[in-house]
């Protein structure tokens, strides 16, 4: 059931992105461990460089309106010109690297949820996705 209902508020963020240039709207939302749901979309810019991923809003939301409180699952879902795409679609580079950063921050996995019509993939922790990410080991070489 949880996962139903955060599906659900992806699938809803999805309906709130702007998406003039690619016609793609990615919906994000994430469960906090207090079991508050914060959602995000992605929002195009002209200049591409400058557009935000749904994950990135959805986590940077999330840090803004409730510090401290870590997050424990996130959902992605998508739609193109003709509705939520068949198959699940993945985060960025950009946004696996800022979902690391939150699990290393907070010491704790997230479950990535990704949705499709045609299957869901639950993926447990970001090392899974992104197994050699950039974190602060690479900061600091000579530390345990």
């Amino acid at each position: 059931m949880e996962r139903t209902e955060l599906i659900q508020a992806a699938i809803n963020a999805s309906g709130n992105a702007y998406a003039p240039y690619s016609g793609f709207r990615v919906g994000a939302a994430l469960r906090l461990e207090n079991g508050k749901i914060i959602s995000g979309c992605n929002v195009e810019n002209a200049a591409f460089p400058s557009g935000v991923c749904a994950e990135r809003n959805a986590i940077a939301a999330a840090s803004s309106a409730m510090p401290g409180v870590s997050p424990v699952a996130i959902a992605i879902a998508a739609s193109g010109s003709e509705g939520l795409t068949g198959e699940p679609v993945p985060p960025c580079g950009n946004c696996r690297q800022v979902i690391a950063e939150e699990e290393y921050r907070n010491g704790k996995e997230i479950e990535i949820i990704l949705y499709g019509k045609n299957k869901t993939i639950v993926i447990r922790g970001v090392d899974n996705l992104l197994p050699l990410k950039f974190n602060t080991k690479n900061l600091n070489p000579g530390s345990p």
